[in-house]
């Protein structure tokens, strides 16, 4: 059952094109009493208020307000979208310590005032910054998540959709990993209506090459954001509803098994390293993770996937 405790406050920390179209979409579900968005840029964070308030006759009504730090007291969940676009000349790494001091910042920050909520992290790396927010907030671990690999998952089942022709809503199928270049498709959990990929192959006989059709999809998956962000510069509309479906399986209650990014204390063979693998996501963020079997070569690519974030981990020098 849902917290009694918290009512339905969400706080978007980072008003950009994410935060942004998170909160116009979160608006249109009506999962929330109030939206409350926080930037360091007052004039974006006022702009957006305004442009959001404008639309109110249009959606279910709810408070959509600008914040500040006072209102992570009483928020059920804090959303955290902040970070910082590299620099030229910059490297990746100068990137990723400067993000993780910013996000580390304000999970401190949420920490000191927040006692019940769950926080989501979304700024990039997000595994890393999911790290992050954990070791400087102090809270349990389950109450601080990832985004990770959902839009993943769900690019996925749109494209296992697409190239089978069925519903996307009777593909169940997941990618487990680092939200990255090194995530993958954990092929062995993947069942269109209730039937494994592979033997849903044989009755579907749309291909001549299943492998290679499974390489080739799963290759798009992972550059999907890639394509997006050359064609356009950023990627927001998919993520921001991704970032809704965790939020409503939050503030609900829903024990939805989601491929969010968690930390790992043991399953999988796997310590103090959060990546993407099925989590029951509740209204406590993870409840517990899922320890699928996984097919040997899913089981080594889980480890790989560890072993690099652990070594971007050693890099921030925390």
């Amino acid at each position: 059952m849902p917290n009694p405790y918290l009512h339905r406050k969400v706080v978007v920390v980072g008003a950009g094109n994410v935060g942004a179209t998170y909160s116009y979409a979160l608006a249109q579900s009506g999962l929330a009493d109030e939206i409350v968005l926080i930037d360091n840029n007052k004039d974006l964070v006022k702009g957006q208020v305004l442009d959001l308030i404008h639309g109110q006759p249009f959606f279910p009504t709810v408070n959509i307000r600008e914040g500040s730090r006072n209102d992570y007291d009483d928020a059920a969940v804090i959303v955290v979208t902040a970070g910082s676009a590299q620099k030229p000349g910059e490297t990746r790494l100068d990137l990723l310590r400067r993000n993780a001091e910013i996000v580390g910042s304000i999970a401190e920050d949420i920490s000191a005032r927040n006692k019940n909520g769950v926080m989501l992290i979304v700024s990039n790396p997000v595994d890393v910054m999911t790290w992050v927010a954990i070791k400087r907030s102090g809270w349990e671990s389950g109450r601080v998540i990832g985004s990770g690999t959902v839009l993943d998952s769900a690019r996925f089942r749109h494209l296992l959709s697409k190239h089978c022709d069925v519903n996307v809503h009777n593909v169940h199928a997941y990618i487990l990993g680092e939200h990255g270049d090194n995530q993958f498709a954990a092929w062995s959990m993947t069942h269109i209506g209730g039937i494994n990929i592979d033997q849903y192959c044989h009755i579907c006989r749309k291909c001549d090459n299943w492998m290679a059709e499974r390489e080739k999809i799963e290759q798009q998956v992972r550059d999907s954001a890639y394509h997006i962000i050359s064609y356009k510069g950023s990627t927001h509309f998919a993520v921001g509803l991704a970032m809704v479906r965790i939020t409503g399986t939050i503030l609900r209650g829903e024990n939805r098994v989601m491929t969010v990014s968690t930390i790992l204390g043991g399953e999988f063979g796997l310590n103090d390293v959060c990546l993407s693998v099925p989590s029951m996501v509740s209204d406590k963020g993870v409840s517990r993770i899922i320890e699928s079997p996984l097919a040997n070569d899913e089981a080594i690519s889980l480890a790989g996937s560890a072993a690099i974030l652990k070594e971007a981990i050693k890099s921030i020098n925390m």
